[in-house]
């Protein structure tokens, strides 16, 4: 299958700079820095996630370039790249993604860096494109085993605040978010939501990350 790319507008290139506690800010090309979305979405979470990294490093390690490598395959598929079958156990999980991948169509940006005035934040979005002729923030992520609904609210949280960005840097609406997720058991899921269901969610979470931080 060859993946077809739409032009779009230009988005410029943010500096980052992660902290020392994990936490990533980037400079906005008019010399704002705001922090990341993941950051501020997952604050209430950061010292459970700060003392398991500390208890577990090599396993954190682990866990996090797995999930870049399977985002590099995914990527370079999408970009119509041969992928490479050096790591057998990432390319099963790019593998029971795959099918769904097909469902992409009409790429206009792939881990393009996305920021907002408005939500005073950014980050960097996997893909936006089409999901099923819709157009779409996808997301793409790797789990050791299945997520419910209600333990993914960052993740859409995550890909609703990259649909306002997008919105307000392009002029584009972004009626839909998709998360695509692929366990290390073989197990791959899809979730499939309107941003708008988590606007008051995001706009809680930042109120509450700049109460506590500012």
């Amino acid at each position: 299958m060859k993946f077809e790319h739409v032009p779009n507008v230009v988005l410029e290139e943010l500096r980052s700079v992660t902290m020392k506690d994990g936490s990533r800010f980037y400079e906005s090309p008019d010399g704002q820095k705001y922090p990341s979305v993941t950051t501020v979405v997952g604050w209430e979470k950061r010292e459970f996630f700060k003392e398991w990294r500390a208890k577990n490093p090599e396993e954190s390690k682990r866990i996090l370039a797995n999930g870049t490598k399977v985002h590099s395959l995914i990527e370079d598929y999408l970009n119509n790249k041969e992928v490479s079958r050096d790591d057998h156990r990432v390319y099963e999980q790019f593998d029971n993604i795959k099918s769904l991948l097909h469902n992409i169509s009409n790429i206009r940006a792939q881990e393009a860096a996305l920021h907002s005035s408005l939500l005073c934040l950014a980050g960097r979005v996997d893909c936006v494109a089409d999901y099923n002729g819709v157009p779409s923030i996808i997301d793409f992520k790797t789990s050791k085993r299945l997520k419910t609904k209600d333990q993914i609210e960052d993740y859409f949280c995550q890909a609703t605040a990259y649909a306002i960005m997008w919105q307000q840097m392009t002029g584009e609406k972004i009626p839909q978010i998709v998360i695509l997720i692929t366990t290390a058991n073989g197990e791959v899921q899809e979730y499939i939501e309107n941003p708008v269901r988590y606007v008051g969610v995001l706009k809680s979470k930042i109120d509450g990350y700049f109460a506590t931080f500012s």
